[in-house]
């Protein structure tokens, strides 16, 4: 009875055994299909290409091979004297001259089902070219041709050239393979994998060099532990990051911005104060003349007045940073020059940087542009707003194929991104490599 549950399109190795077994006991091909669920047609073709060849033995060109060889008295045919019976010589004589072809063993088991000799009775003495099926040599060699099909690029040259052009040029300029895709899903024909492969294969102009992913992170330190002297510094009273979630889960429509900042060098100098708003992904870079808690006050005090104080107070009604040096005067960040309060400032746990991790994903975006250990001294804010555009404008799988500047024009003010000095790039002219600030 045909099994309804066999829907695979290609036999197992259950199925195979199954059908040495079957053989051995004499079954037609179309009871075996019918039991694995295949046409009769499947279980032929599978017979005939994986069936093993064994050749004849020497006797099978002899005496041996006559019908009447037990029966046979002839003998001294070789004209020896001293010639026994059944002599070898003698056999071959008699068999190329004396013996009709028609006495001869012949077996026409290869030319019509089951085309094997698993069930054939004279097999064990039967000295002609044999045939047989084992199950476990078919899968073998199943496997082996399974491998070598998926094995080279499933592409013509043409094609190949047309994907290369696509591809090199936009991993060139530093875009990611994610955003690649957002923008150009219709016109690549492969998938990522693929690509990825395609990539290891060196057949592109691009090479894994050019992907910044495939760059490995250094492994982080597994025994930091947090130091009591930083969990009980006055600045975090009422700030911690279980009085962040206190707070969140009163104010659950609260907007969050996660405030941080970058530095160039390890000396004093310019570094970057960066704002993610966690709703879109949406960034804002100021670039800090020194990276001092005077410095912070400053420019959040400049962007108060830049994007007004309604807009900021919607906005940046909850800001989650870390515990800096220069985070660490919460008083002036959460109220303005006249004493209003205009935000509530909350810190992560010490060595808890996973708290704020949006943001912190996000600063791999400007260490494409401005590596570690790079000085920030030739930036002005015109050139940290070309970069925070770029970044903005960079579709992400965590967003679905968007940018955030799509999400953006959403979720926060349209007038945000302007007031801020930020446009949006066309998708093929987003470049995160050094060469787009290099002056």
């Amino acid at each position: 009875m045909a099994s309804k549950k066999k829907k695979q399109r290609h036999l197992s190795l259950t199925d195979r055994t199954f059908i040495e077994q079957e053989l051995v006991r004499g079954s037609s091909f179309t009871d075996i299909g019918k039991a694995l669920g295949k046409d009769p047609s499947t279980i032929a073709k599978e017979i005939k290409l994986h069936m093993e060849t064994r050749k004849a033995s020497g006797s099978a060109h002899g005496c041996s091979n006559c019908r009447n060889y037990k029966e046979c008295t002839l003998q001294h045919m070789c004209g020896s004297i001293i010639c026994k019976r059944k002599c070898k010589s003698c056999n071959l004589f008699q068999h190329h001259h004396n013996c009709p072809d028609d006495n001869q063993y012949t077996c026409d088991a290869p030319f019509k089902p089951p085309y094997v000799c698993n069930g054939c009775d004279e097999r064990n003495h039967c000295h002609l070219e044999k045939h047989y099926y084992h199950a476990a040599k078919a899968q073998a060699a199943y496997e082996a041709t399974l491998t070598t099909s998926r094995q080279g690029i499933n592409m013509t040259p043409e094609e190949l050239a047309e994907l290369d052009a696509i591809i090199s040029p936009l991993i060139k300029k530093g875009q990611p393979l994610s955003h690649i895709f957002a923008v150009h899903a219709d016109d690549i024909p492969v998938c990522r994998r693929t690509l990825y492969n395609y990539l290891d294969q060196r057949v592109f102009a691009a090479r894994n060099i050019d992907l910044h992913r495939r760059v490995r992170y250094k492994k982080r330190r597994s025994d930091s532990k947090p130091d009591s002297r930083h969990l009980n510094q006055i600045y975090r009273n009422k700030r911690t990051y279980k009085d962040f979630e206190f707070y969140m889960e009163h104010h659950p429509d609260a907007s969050v911005v996660e405030l941080d900042t970058v530095k160039g060098t390890r000396t004093s100098g310019k570094c970057l104060m960066t704002l993610l708003f966690r709703s879109c992904n949406f960034m804002i870079i100021i670039l800090l003349q020194k990276c001092t808690q005077e410095c912070v006050i400053n420019a959040i005090n400049n962007l108060y007045e830049t994007i007004t104080p309604r807009l900021f107070r919607k906005y940046f009604e909850v800001i989650l940073t870390d515990n800096g040096p220069e985070f660490k005067n919460p008083w002036d960040i959460e109220k303005d020059t006249s004493g209003k309060r205009r935000c509530y400032v909350f810190y992560c746990d010490p060595y808890s940087s996973s708290q704020k991790g949006k943001l912190e994903k996000n600063h791999e975006y400007i260490r494409y542009v401005i590596p570690k250990g790079k000085s920030m001294q030739g930036y002005t804010q015109d050139d940290i707003n070309k970069l925070a555009s770029h970044i903005n404008s960079t579709a992400r799988d965590s967003l679905n194929g968007a940018t955030p500047f799509a999400l953006a024009k959403l979720l926060i003010d349209k007038r945000i991104p302007v007031l801020t000095g930020q446009f949006e790039v066309s998708p093929d002219d987003v470049m995160l490599k050094p060469d787009l600030l290099n002056k």
